[in-house]
């Protein structure tokens, strides 16, 4: 197991550029410093890299509220009250197990629209294959999934998707269209994700067609609670290769008011967390981070939420490779 640390090797202050490991964490002023996801390195070196963090700043396909194009930068901005030492209730540091950097942000044209998917699946690509690190990605609007689907496909095949969201995203769109609420219409059209083995968690809007895709909905999960769900997800997804994507607006509103389209009647953070703590049987290639929109957030309690989040997810990943060794 890896247990290295470099805390006493940029006491200065902005680790993002002045680390000089990968591993560890060490306390900055949560109110300055350079904002990297979790204070980890900014870098495109991949070499000895675990995970990368990488954003998409993307917001064109959204069918109500924009912003989610700010959704990186808060979520970043948010994870530096996280940043300094072991979270709770995991008992360790996951950047002393696992080497993680913060990759930046996806560029492209946004006087191009229709070239912006490719610009995305090529991005991700670049990171992943052909044996590259695990990939945490911050949206964006919850569109960016389906270029992110792609890119994961290529590299590890067909995918059970592990959705949390307030919404399905399986309507019916025509071949090419850029919407976020229709992108795993797609990805199942496309043969990437299997809908049998894959879930949907925290639904409380209508579509009369589920396409195969199981769903937890909002009701289910409060009347059976957290433990239901996870030993669901271990059931339908068995030994595959799965991912996992989270529009933040899985939450009720109270939990996260910073999204598009927020819907009442959600998940409780402490809900959601719990779920993917205990995840740690599902064999995850990928997870991102949808739907953040700071202009309608409160106290940034909505990025705060899904930086914890994504800390837990990396919690688990280290959990699991240190059981490996």
């Amino acid at each position: 197991m890896k247990t290295r640390s470099d805390s006493h090797t940029f006491s200065g202050g902005d680790a993002a550029f002045t680390r000089t490991s990968l591993y560890g964490s060490a306390a900055e002023h949560t109110y300055s410093g350079a904002l990297s996801f979790m204070r980890r390195k900014y870098t495109r070196d991949l070499r000895g890299v675990d995970v990368a963090i990488t954003g998409i700043p993307f917001d064109l396909a959204t069918t109500n509220r924009p912003g989610t194009r700010f959704g990186p930068a808060a979520i970043r901005a948010a994870s530096a009250q996280l940043a300094w030492g072991a979270p709770w209730p995991w008992g360790f540091d996951p950047f002393d197990r696992l080497a993680v950097i913060d990759y930046g942000d996806c560029n492209f044209d946004f006087g191009r629209p229709e070239t912006i998917p490719a610009d995305i699946e090529s991005h991700v690509s670049r990171i992943i294959e052909p044996d590259g690190p695990h990939l945490i990605s911050l949206g964006g609007d919850h569109f960016v999934t389906l270029p992110l689907l792609r890119a994961h496909a290529k590299r590890y095949g067909k995918l059970s998707l592990v959705h949390f969201d307030a919404h399905s995203d399986t309507w019916h769109d025509e071949p090419g269209r850029i919407d976020h609420g229709t992108m795993f219409f797609h990805a199942v059209q496309e043969g990437i994700v299997d809908p049998a083995t894959s879930l949907q968690i925290g639904i409380r809007t209508h579509n009369s067609d589920r396409m195969g895709f199981t769903w937890l909905d909002a009701a289910w999960v409060h009347a059976n609670g957290p433990q239901a769900v996870i030993a669901e997800t271990e059931r339908i997804v068995g030994n595959n290769k799965a991912y996992l994507t989270f529009d933040i607006d899985c939450l009720d509103p109270s939990c996260a008011p910073g999204t598009g389209t927020p819907v009442v009647g959600g998940l409780s953070t402490h809900q959601a967390q719990t779920i993917i703590r205990g995840l740690e049987k599902t064999d995850f290639v990928g997870m991102d981070m949808a739907e953040v929109a700071p202009h309608f957030d409160h106290g940034e309690i909505t990025a705060l939420a899904g930086a914890s989040l994504i800390l837990d997810y990396l919690c688990l990943r280290a959990r699991n490779e240190s059981t490996k060794i």
